[in-house]
């Protein structure tokens, strides 16, 4: 067994730092990188295992949100200090969900300074009560009282989210789908072919000692490769050789089939990687009109693009059910609508997300993904093809969306036949990470009539 990892006070107070900023910038891992950073811990030989305590840290939030109720007495942490919150927990991850891998050099002392420092930004009595509540955790033992949170205990998942994905594809192949989500996958990059090679970008990695590189079987210019991987030293990421891009991602752009010269209208765009890989398709000739109302999403697409060599992109800061009334109907030749959705399928890839899916959000997200595919066939011209894609497993936004489309008799299905599994829809498909080694993505191809 490994010695237990010995935490300062600069450690703990990086990660209540970054599991602070985790709740304002996603994904949760930029969170950790800036917090890493401003603490000098990034880089140095304390990032690996503070990175993994602060994953095993997001991946039971849910947990450990249900011990924070449980001592401070409040409905919801939310209604906690921000500081105070990220605090205890960071305090209950530590002493509670991982005290067999990890002490404190000096609990006394960092019990201390983070009394002061919460007394200071909150009040006195916050520090006081916090430093009583460090020693109660000390030996506490947590056991779950009732079957919804055995049920979260033991897949580390939303109850409702358990008992759904039962019901859809039954308990033997869900228990598989969950251990899947807690599987650590490998970093996946994209070769803009706009600049470089695969071959190019192979030999830059290997000298940059990524491991266990493979190139993907499903798209050819993804490469797949064992982190750690410092991304803000990568000339490849800042010269706009490589994408950060997972497979499915990527074949969401390839199988609308862009060509060259054609109009193309993606609806949510930001943050850009698919909108930056249709323009490569496109080999920058043609436009493409991208829209989201995300105004640091869209920042950081500007940047993505520039950096690419992208330049046929026209952005519009604005709801892509808009978008018939700014574009005009009928215009494009290829639309792609890729909605925002509960993006249970990239779990694997983002801890924290799980404690941020809600039952009630998801008939919300179905009717909002509804209306832009409604948008996007309203501006496709007859006989051209609408990519509807989304990072959901779930039914309810995927093939159901399709279905309540195709009552109304406004297009058809164009059949995808490969590479991953059929979806529930004849001519859909589906990306499962327990099948394909992937995050899940569901995609459907629509001509109009």
């Amino acid at each position: 067994m490994k010695e237990p990892y010995e935490l300062e006070w600069v450690d703990v107070a990086a990660l209540i730092e970054a599991v602070k900023l985790a709740e304002s910038i996603k994904p949760s891992q930029q969170a950790k990188r800036d917090s890493f950073r401003k603490f000098g811990v990034l880089g140095t030989r304390r990032d690996p295992p503070l990175t993994s305590i602060f994953y095993n840290i997001m991946l039971r939030l849910g947990l450990i949100d249900n011990l924070v109720r449980e001592f401070s007495g409040v409905s919801n942490p939310l209604l906690l200090d921000a500081n105070l919150r990220a605090a205890l927990r960071v305090f209950i991850g530590l002493m509670v969900f991982n005290k067999e891998r990890v002490r404190f050099r000096e609990l006394e002392k960092i019990k201390n300074k983070v009394s002061k420092y919460l007394s200071e930004v909150s009040h006195p009595f916050v520090g006081m009560w916090f430093w009583d509540l460090v020693d109660e955790l000390v030996g506490y033992e947590y056991r779950p009282r009732t079957i919804e949170e055995e049920l979260t205990l033991k897949y580390l998942l939303p109850a409702w989210y358990v008992k759904k994905m039962r019901e859809l594809i039954g308990e033997e192949e869900a228990d598989a789908l969950f251990k899947s989500f807690l599987k650590t996958p490998k970093i996946s990059v994209r070769v803009n072919t706009l600049k470089a090679s695969v071959e190019e970008v192979l030999r830059e990695l290997t000298e940059s000692g990524a491991r266990d590189l493979e190139v993907s079987q499903i798209v050819p210019t993804v490469i797949k490769f064992k982190g750690p991987f410092n991304f803000d030293k990568s000339r490849l990421l800042r010269e706009g050789k490589v994408v950060i891009q997972e497979e499915p991602a990527a074949l969401a752009a390839i199988l609308l089939d862009p060509k060259p010269g054609q109009v193309v209208v993606d609806l949510a765009a930001a943050p850009g990687g698919k909108t930056e890989l249709i323009g490569e398709l496109m080999k920058n000739e043609g436009v493409i009109y991208a829209f989201d109302v995300d105004s640091r999403r869209i920042d950081r697409m500007r940047k993505l693009l520039s950096r690419a060599g992208v330049t046929i992109v026209k952005i519009h800061e604005k709801d892509g059910r808009e978008a018939p009334k700014i574009v005009g109907e009928e215009i494009a030749d290829r639309v792609l609508v890729d909605p925002p959705c509960s993006s249970d399928g990239t779990l694997m890839k983002n801890h924290d997300l799980r404690w941020r899916l809600m039952e009630n959000d998801v008939s919300k997200l179905a009717q909002l993904q509804y209306e832009l595919l409604l948008a996007g066939l309203k501006i496709l011209k007859p006989g051209g093809y609408l990519l509807y894609s989304t990072c959901s497993l779930l039914k309810e936004q995927n093939e159901d969306v399709i279905q309540r489309v195709l009552k109304k008799k406004k297009a058809e299905i164009v059949p995808i036949k490969g590479p991953y599994a059929e979806g529930f829809l004849p001519g859909t498909m589906r990306a499962w990470p327990h099948k394909h080694n992937t995050i899940g993505f569901f995609y459907a191809l629509l001509t109009k009539r």
